[in-house]
């Protein structure tokens, strides 16, 4: 008899380990996809100059070229650290983060004066802004990964990031609103020409701590007191921490004045509760609470006013945007007529008139955007995001401790969520929200912490792809983090 052979692998991924079960890294895959996004985006910032300006300049190419840069360098630091992370999502928010780029720039040279839209630099404009953003964000993503050897070693830190997400979400509400409200919402600080979004950073930090507290109290939390219709119902005595993150929604709600950001916090909480317990009386009770919350926030706002207002007038904004379409109304409207007008395949890049809607570079870009690709290309681009989510939740499906798969599955559902809420918006299903479109909305704030999630999704995929040696052990690359400690399905690394 001869010998089964045994598929050879690398043994820079692999550390030379024995007895190992072999798996592909695919990091060839990723660099090819990669490649391919990039070449769409330079495409793309050819077909808006032949349109915009009736010519391609010799340097259309620059914007794709720097983005491709950057991101084959995202490529090298993932080939190195995280070599069994999942191809497909640097290609997918690449491609998203290229495509934010091209249309910013878009926008700067239908704002130019044409004796200078030719020579509009590289770094110049919004759409410049953008690419130097991304361009930290992407090193601030490798050096998450470099300092991250294993996503169990932040549970060291849960109850201080727990903290400090709080800390980050309540601090605009504190703030006077001449530093802290645009367009009615209290989401930021500003000083001087310098802003910050902290609530883009808080859902990171609270998501560490809502997997680590979860994964301790999962099996309290999973008690059942009677059924109900088929549903087992939770003690009244563990609704506890569910009542206090949705007394902090609810002041998020009131106090900053946006029912995205509060939807956002309190629905990646119950949905991490759910993947902890498995409990479809969780997803019911959470529902039921917020739905509650935001129509007593309604009718208080009818009654009383104060606090409650600027959510009472989104919410007839909402119900109504033609009753007034040219003062509380004309953002919405704007909007929708601008994804009328595309109609299914739009009017093509730089075809538009996206400078017609009011903070399209922001909140409404996905409208911007949909006037010129139409309703094909939105679905597009939606797919992509959809793409990115099923990957995290892969993820966390195929990762082998109960920490990682919260956080994962928390990371992914965020994502998903936070695109419901600014597409739900601009399409009148949802009240208007001052939440960002991930990767495609001007600023730095969303860019850096969107780039921070994928850089842990990174690190969780990695672990959850990795292969399993003969004896049950994860095999890990040379000088990586240690192995698992002891036998329990989550522990803290410790240094």
């Amino acid at each position: 008899m001869t010998a089964a052979a045994t598929p050879a692998t690398s043994p820079a991924t692999m550390g030379e380990q024995p007895g190992v079960r072999l798996a592909r890294s695919r990091r060839n895959a990723e660099l090819s996809l990669l490649l391919l996004a990039m070449v769409l985006v330079a495409a793309y910032g050819a077909m808006v100059e032949a349109k915009v300006l009736d010519t391609v300049t010799p340097d259309f190419w620059m914007p794709a070229a720097a983005l491709t840069a950057v991101f084959l360098g995202a490529h090298l630091v993932i080939r190195f650290l995280a070599p069994f992370a999942d191809p497909a999502l640097l290609p997918a928010v690449a491609l998203l983060n290229g495509l934010g780029v091209g249309f910013l720039r878009r926008l700067d040279l239908a704002k130019a004066a044409p004796p200078d839209r030719e020579g509009l630099a590289i770094f110049a404009g919004t759409g410049g802004r953008q690419l130097a953003w991304t361009l930290i964000s992407v090193v601030l993503a490798a050096g998450l990964l470099t300092l991250m050897r294993d996503h169990r070693s932040i549970s060291r830190y849960a109850y201080t990031l727990g903290l400090s997400g709080i800390v980050l979400v309540m601090l605009p509400a504190v703030l006077p609103a001449s530093i802290s409200e645009i367009n009615g919402a209290k989401l930021w600080v500003r000083i001087g020409s310098f802003s910050i979004q902290p609530g883009e950073f808080a859902k990171l930090a609270l998501l560490v701590f809502f997997a680590y507290y979860l994964v301790r109290k999962r099996e309290v939390l999973s008690l059942a007191s009677r059924r109900f219709l088929g549903i087992d119902l939770p003690r009244g005595r563990d609704l506890g921490p569910v009542l206090v993150v949705w007394i902090i929604s609810l002041l998020v709600l009131v106090f900053e004045k946006d029912l995205g950001t509060s939807l956002l916090y309190f629905g990646m909480f119950v949905v991490t509760l759910y993947i902890a317990t498995e409990r479809v009386s969780w997803l019911l009770i959470g529902l039921v609470l917020f739905f509650g919350g935001a129509y007593l926030a309604y009718v208080l706002g009818e009654a009383v006013g104060g606090p409650f207002a600027n959510f009472y007038l989104r919410a007839q904004i909402w119900l109504d945007p033609f009753a007034d379409p040219y003062e509380d109304g004309y953002q919405l409207v704007q909007g929708l007529l601008a994804l009328g007008t595309g109609g299914l395949f739009g009017a093509g890049p730089g075809g538009g008139q996206p400078l017609l809607l009011p903070e399209v570079q922001n909140d409404f870009i996905f409208a911007g955007i949909g006037e010129e690709i139409g309703l094909f290309g939105l679905s597009a681009l939606l797919v992509v995001y959809l793409l990115i989510v099923e990957r995290g939740l892969r993820a966390a499906l195929a990762v082998r401790d109960s920490f990682g798969k919260l956080l994962a599955g928390g990371l992914a559902f965020t994502l998903g969520l936070q695109v419901f809420v600014i597409v739900g918006g601009i399409s009148k299903l949802i009240p208007l929200t001052g939440q960002t479109t991930p990767f495609l909305s001007a600023g730095g704030s969303s860019l850096m912490a969107n780039w921070l999630l994928i850089a842990v999704l990174m690190r969780v995929s990695d672990a959850a792809r990795r292969p399993v040696a003969a004896g049950g052990k994860v095999a890990r690359p040379s000088g990586g983090p240690p192995e698992q400690l002891h036998g329990a399905p989550t522990e803290v690394i410790k240094p």
